[in-house]
């Protein structure tokens, strides 16, 4: 049997075939594929160091610590998907609904309403016998109020139009150009007046309602519960009053001599038919001034000045 030769010793004056790592410039054998300092392959760098260690080559332990191997994608699952679709198709139908709803509501500008609507400084409307009606004037020097307009009477007629209803008067008013001035036919105490009245725009009514809030004289105080009034018909007549079943003491109505029970239908000359009417003219009163009270006293009627406080 023939035994296998020992390899032959290289000489021991030759010198080993050495190259140097281009990653960290140590020192390592030739014949080795991979730096022993830092894993680099040599000659074809990381790329394909990589690409090894995702096929399972024998790399250096320190270098795969380094080095962290790429992670594969995550994929959506389906459901994920749905609601992607669905988010998707939201968001279009939301846009296309913004787009398209407005350019189905613009009328032709021949039949195109004011953009504009008129204020006349009044209470809300309410349907009511034979038109329309309003609690009070709630703005001084408002266009009702120059009018001559009083919370109760009964709007029948605006600028030629008959009036029936409540939101018919909101559709003349939105329809009745900012300025113009109309005739307006109303109903107080049974009889038919008729009365000019100029619109406003609704800057200009809430300027005035600013400059009547911002009074430097303040507002009137009369010294009654306006929680415990009630509006009244008189007896054997067509008139209404305001009926006062609460007179504070000490304060101008008691003071005057207005007692509990009268029955309000003037007040500084303006006719006296609603409760909101009444408090708005008691509020409307200069402080410290003096006003005639017309009231009804059972049977009597009575004239009372009363000298407003401040409320």
């Amino acid at each position: 049997m023939s035994q296998n030769p020992e390899p032959h010793a290289p000489p021991m004056n030759s010198k080993p075939n050495v190259t140097t790592c281009s990653n960290c410039h140590s020192p390592m054998p030739a014949e080795l594929r991979f730096c022993r300092n830092c894993g680099f392959r040599l000659g074809e760098g990381l790329a394909e160091y990589n690409e090894t260690v995702r096929f399972g080559g024998n790399v250096p332990a320190a270098y795969a610590r380094s080095v962290p191997v790429p992670k594969k994608p995550r994929r959506m699952s389906g459901m994920t998907w749905i609601f992607v679709g669905l988010l998707v198709f939201f968001v279009c139908a939301a846009a296309f609904t913004a787009v398209i709803t407005p350019l189905r509501h613009v009328a032709p500008v021949e039949f195109r309403a004011p953009v504009a609507r008129s204020w006349v400084g009044t209470e809300d409307f309410d349907t009511t016998d034979g038109g329309v009606t309003f609690e009070a004037i709630n703005i001084p020097d408002g266009p009702a109020d120059k009018a001559g307009l009083v919370g109760g009477d009964i709007i029948t007629t605006f600028d030629g139009q008959t009036v029936t209803e409540d939101d018919q008067m909101m559709d003349l008013l939105k329809n009745t150009p900012v300025g113009k001035t109309v005739d307006v036919v109303y109903i107080r105490d049974g009889e038919t007046k008729t009365t000019k009245l100029t619109t406003i725009s609704e800057d200009e009514s809430k300027r005035l309602q600013r400059a009547f809030d911002k009074r430097p004289e303040g507002k009137g105080q009369f010294g009654y519960e306006d929680g415990d009034s009630e509006r009244v018909q008189i007896p054997n007549s067509k008139l209404y009053g305001v009926k006062l079943n609460s007179i504070l003491n000490s304060r101008p109505a008691d003071l005057a001599g207005v007692k509990e029970g009268d029955v309000v239908i003037e007040f500084g000359g303006v006719p006296i038919r609603t409760r909101q009417e009444f408090l708005m003219r008691v509020r409307r009163a200069l402080p410290y001034s003096t006003m005639k009270l017309v009231v009804m006293r059972g049977d009597q009627k009575l004239e009372i000045p009363v000298k407003m406080g401040k409320a």
